[in-house]
């Protein structure tokens, strides 16, 4: 990234050293300002980014680099912005070598089951060829006995070759169960190793709702079944402010109390996940009728007063937020579907402002 502190110190050159204005007659204060709300921006972007690209470890980068925005929201100097630029390179070195490794370690563990299928293969393929070579030499000593002539000789020679037959049989059933439960060990051992994997990239790291990985998938197996489904978009109104007023690690906090509330308010049938950022997707097993009153229920139920904990102590909030609804059209893509979702919640957001300032609020 580059340094916002190299950034800054090069303003000056640009500007009228006597009026302290940029030279395009904009105050140098205000190009300040916005290059930090821009940068601040750009980690809390990045920080969103650590969760898509590595759901098991990007939830402690995405924590570090909101507080180090929240610190440049609250005022810089030159001092402050030095330590902030060390520190967000620290924290995305620091977060890319944890990264490598522990993509390192899940693809060693899958190299490791492929060792063992291989191993076994083998050794289920050596055992094979030396009980054939056995009996193969019990066949050949069965063929041998039609030669002779003694009868004591013929039946010796038969009891011989049975017991080496049965012998060979039980070695071979005993080695092929031998391999068989150790295969069955190591399976269980990745398979178990493989569904956490996949259930912590299913999940949204801060919220514990269904990643957007996770919706997309269902939405499109639901296209692929051909049923009536539909698709709701939730935004939280002025959330933005939450971060600038109280702090990313409030606006979190909010985040995380709103998606406990929207799973409570959601039925078994329902699926609710989070999109991105302050919005939130709920898939719903129905016709667009009864999903309008499922709606309503669920904005009745998460909109209201919250209580977190900010900078300077618990925080009563009030919250209110839009929703959009949109119903599954045979032959519409999924992009097509949450679009038109998408679009609806922005004409509640749009209806929600204009009633907020025609109320004086």
């Amino acid at each position: 990234m580059i340094s916002l502190k190299k950034y800054l110190e090069s303003v000056p050159a640009a500007s009228d050293a006597h009026s302290g204005q940029r030279q395009s007659g904009q105050p140098l204060g205000d190009v300040v300002s916005v290059a930090l709300a821009a940068y601040g921006s750009a980690l809390v972007a990045m920080g969103s980014c650590s969760l898509d690209a590595c759901p098991a470890l990007g939830s402690e980068l995405r924590q570090n680099l909101g507080t180090l925005s929240s610190h440049l929201c609250a005022g810089i100097d030159s001092e402050t912005l030095a330590s902030t630029d060390r520190e967000v390179g620290e924290q995305l070195r620091g977060w890319g070598q944890r990264t490598a490794r522990h993509y390192q370690r899940k693809s060693d563990e899958v190299r490791e089951l492929l060792i063992v299928l291989a191993r076994t293969a083998e050794s289920v393929g050596a055992r094979d060829l030396r009980c054939a070579g056995q009996i193969h030499e019990v066949t050949s000593r069965l063929t041998a006995i039609a030669s002779l002539d003694n009868l004591s000789e013929i039946r010796a020679s038969i009891e011989k070759s049975a017991a080496e037959l049965k012998m060979s049989i039980d070695r071979m059933t005993e080695e092929g169960k031998t391999v068989i439960d150790l295969l069955r060990q190591q399976v269980t051992t990745y398979q178990a190793k493989l569904e956490a994997a996949e259930q912590i990239a299913s999940r949204d790291a801060l919220t514990g709702l269904r990643s957007r990985l996770c919706v997309e998938k269902l939405i499109e197996r639901h296209i692929g079944a051909g049923a009536a489904f539909c698709v709701a978009l939730a935004d939280i109104d002025e959330f933005k402010k939450v971060n600038d007023r109280h702090g990313h690690l409030t606006g979190d906090e909010l985040l995380k109390q709103f998606s406990a509330e929207l799973i409570s308010a959601c039925r078994s049938t329902d699926v609710s996940g989070r999109w991105g950022g302050d919005e939130f997707i709920i898939v719903l097993d129905c016709g667009m009728p009864e999903a309008s009153a499922q709606a309503e229920r669920l904005s009745k139920w998460v909109c209201g007063n919250y209580t977190v904990q900010g900078l300077s102590g618990a925080q009563k909030l009030k919250v209110d937020a839009s929703i959009g609804l949109a119903e599954y059209q045979p032959g519409e893509s999924m992009k097509d579907l949450v679009a038109r979702a998408d679009a609806a919640m922005y004409l509640k957001k749009t209806a929600s402002k204009k009633s907020r300032n025609g109320s004086g609020q």
